[in-house]
């Protein structure tokens, strides 16, 4: 059994459904935004909202990722920072439900929270984030120690914002012998830190994972074509590029396959793309091509788009594993 350890932003995803616009109106929130805003102005919202039905989910892109791999069959680690609060508790007990490590540090300020607000007959979810405490990961805390015991490390993007820490990350797992898998995350991340995600893609990067967007901004490209691209950019390194209902395409140098969407009812696609990253991952531990990586991550993202929320239940991954096991013709 191979095992993955994953490092990035601690975030715990809280769902509220507010019966109407009171509390938008309230924070001056226009409905389908995005928000930016300091912990203390999350503590606000979510105390104007007590008493309506909340659902909190710990996650962050490679905690999601992870977490799935880990319920699949991988040996899962996590490292990140939370605050000592409530939430920060509530991320470690979940971890360990979902079968990882925890290497989760404590740092200055409040955990990392996003809120979600779903008002009752709006079109559009308003999101409310604040990184908090995840954001104070520094490169200091990253050593050889943590990635000793592993096989593969996960990152994502959204680390940049953790200055030096993707990089040192890399350099040690690359020394170490581990398979680097990086997430992109968001073409702004990609934008902003540009020539940096070249060198280390080129550098360090063996499986690569971006949506359209991210592939456009860092080769200029589309599709297939940024994907042959950023594979002979890598020099072997195996390029994915997820292309939501038109499927996803697979790269490593001259080879290429494109791989089809399950059909599914959708219900939500945020996850979708960690969920894909963890049946690939998966998949690829035990040593399949990857045209058959790819359809496991297809079938893991399916699973993510039929469900509301970032991460798929237990019972939706039990059913997951099944298929897959089935797929890949390997005993359960």
């Amino acid at each position: 059994m191979k095992s993955i350890i994953g490092l990035g932003n601690a975030i715990t995803d809280i769902f509220i459904s507010l019966p109407d616009n009171l509390v938008l109106e309230r924070f001056h929130l226009s409905p389908g935004s995005v928000n930016h805003v300091d912990y203390a102005a999350v503590m606000e919202i979510l105390a104007a909202a007590e008493g309506v039905e909340r659902v909190e989910v710990p996650g962050g892109s490679a905690a999601n990722t992870v977490a799935a791999a880990s319920y699949l069959g991988m040996r899962g680690a996590f490292v990140g920072k939370v605050g000592s609060d409530s939430i920060g508790e509530n991320y470690r007990k979940d971890l360990a439900g979902n079968g990882v490590v925890s290497h989760i540090l404590t740092g200055k300020g409040g955990s990392g929270v996003s809120l979600v607000l779903d008002v009752a007959g709006g079109a559009a979810k308003t999101i409310v984030t604040s990184p908090g405490a995840a954001l104070e990961l520094s490169e200091d805390e990253i050593c050889n120690e943590l990635f000793k015991v592993y096989d593969y490390l996960h990152l994502e993007g959204y680390l940049f914002r953790c200055p030096g820490v993707v990089e040192k990350a890399m350099e040690i797992a690359h020394k170490a012998g581990l398979m680097i898998s990086f997430d992109l995350g968001n073409s702004r991340v990609v934008e902003n830190n540009l020539q940096l995600v070249r060198s280390l893609v080129r550098e360090h990067v063996d499986i690569l994972f971006a949506n359209e967007d991210e592939a456009r901004a860092l080769t200029g490209l589309e599709g297939a074509e940024a994907a042959l691209e950023l594979s002979g950019r890598g020099c072997g390194m195996t390029a994915v590029v997820k292309m939501g209902e038109k499927g996803s395409v697979v790269c490593r140098g001259g080879e290429l396959f494109k791989v089809a969407a399950e059909s599914v009812e959708v219900a939500d696609t945020v996850g979708a793309g960690d969920a894909y990253a963890a049946g690939f991952l998966f998949a690829h531990s035990l040593g399949f091509p990857l045209y058959k990586c790819g359809c496991a991550g297809a079938m893991t993202a399916a699973g993510a788009v039929g469900t509301v929320g970032p991460k798929i239940g237990k019972s939706g991954l039990e059913a997951i594993k099944t298929r897959i096991c089935h797929f890949l013709e390997i005993k359960d």
